[in-house]
């Protein structure tokens, strides 16, 4: 079993270890350090971090001025605030001059838990797949984390990232041949009777499906589409062209996200059925992290039910 972390802490980690590499590296934060673990980044490097309180979108326009300065600003809060309440700034001020700064969004998706609806963001994905230019992107655990920051502090424009509050099991770092890179998905399980296209913590509940339908005769495929925006057509492509189905798993609506990036790419490209596996178009409520997600249908067995039925819709 590999490392078990939040892909947040792996986050600040990250951050800490390539603050001295980066002289033009700068942190800022919403009120929310200890939460979305840049403290960590805080007390390495003080005079490189800038809390600017609870006003993301005043955070986002000093982010700005500090990129066209030669900065490179990371900006963090939770995702329903740097990519829901700042969103104005950032397709204003970040993506329209295409500056390079980076935006954080941690405890996305209803595992947040406890916090409830208005703190479990399930809209990011679409929010900011529909910003022109916006990279956009959500790492599936710990070691793919710290690949994530390493490439975004060597990418050139505006971007957006989501993290997790949960910790969860690290599956990237014992996968043969497994090489992070912007854009570009990873084959995490061969198979051919059906491919599993998950993102984030998903991804890990996509394997346990797999593994499930192994044991019923099912070859399923899994791939861990960590960059949402853009999205590695030529990788779905071949997916669907050798076995014939598709399941899109995500943490986030169904509606603008993931599966919907892979539905209008392969609607033109090479039709085949496609089930969109995520919170369907409501809002979460309130809970432990492990009932909401059971509730809203976000487990291996729903994906398992789910592969199964597109399987049927292909024959």
């Amino acid at each position: 079993m590999g490392e078990v972390i939040a892909t947040r802490a792996a986050y600040g980690k990250a951050l800490v270890e390539f603050g001295s590499q980066y002289p033009n590296l700068v942190v800022m934060d919403a009120d929310l350090a200890s939460a979305t673990m840049t403290n960590t980044f805080a007390k390495a490097f003080p005079e490189k971090f800038f809390d600017l309180g609870i006003a993301e979108a005043n955070m986002v326009g000093v982010a700005a001025g500090l990129a066209t300065c030669g900065k490179l600003p990371f900006v963090n809060s939770f995702a329903m605030f740097s990519a829901g309440r700042a969103w104005e700034q950032v397709r204003n001020s970040l993506a329209y001059p295409h500056l390079n700064v980076k935006v954080v969004g941690s405890h996305g998706g209803l595992s947040v838990g406890e916090d409830g609806a208005t703190h479990q963001c399930i809209e990011d994905f679409a929010l900011m797949r529909a910003i022109p230019g916006m990279l956009v992107l959500c790492p599936c655990d710990g070691y793919e984390m710290h690949e994530a920051v390493k490439a975004l502090l060597e990418y050139d424009g505006p971007a957006y990232m989501r993290l997790g509050r949960l910790a969860v099991e690290t599956v990237t770092d014992t996968i043969p041949g497994y090489r992070f890179q912007l854009g570009k998905g990873a084959t995490l399980r061969d198979g051919g009777d059906v491919t599993i296209i998950a993102v984030g913590m998903m991804v890990q509940e996509a394997l346990k499906a797999a593994e499930s339908l192994a044991g019923e005769g099912i070859s399923a495929r899994v791939i861990d589409m960590h960059t949402i925006k853009p999205l590695d057509t030529q990788l779905v492509l071949q997916a669907a062209q050798e076995t014939g189905c598709i399941v899109t798993s995500e943490e986030a609506n169904v509606l603008g996200g993931l599966g919907a990036a892979v539905c209008e790419y392969l609607s033109e490209a090479y039709p085949v059925p496609v089930i969109r596996h995520g919170v369907e178009d409501v809002f979460g409520r309130s809970g432990k992290a492990p009932q909401v997600l059971e509730a809203y249908g976000l487990t291996a067995a729903k994906i398992a039910e789910q592969a199964k039925r597109a399987i049927a819709l292909k024959k």
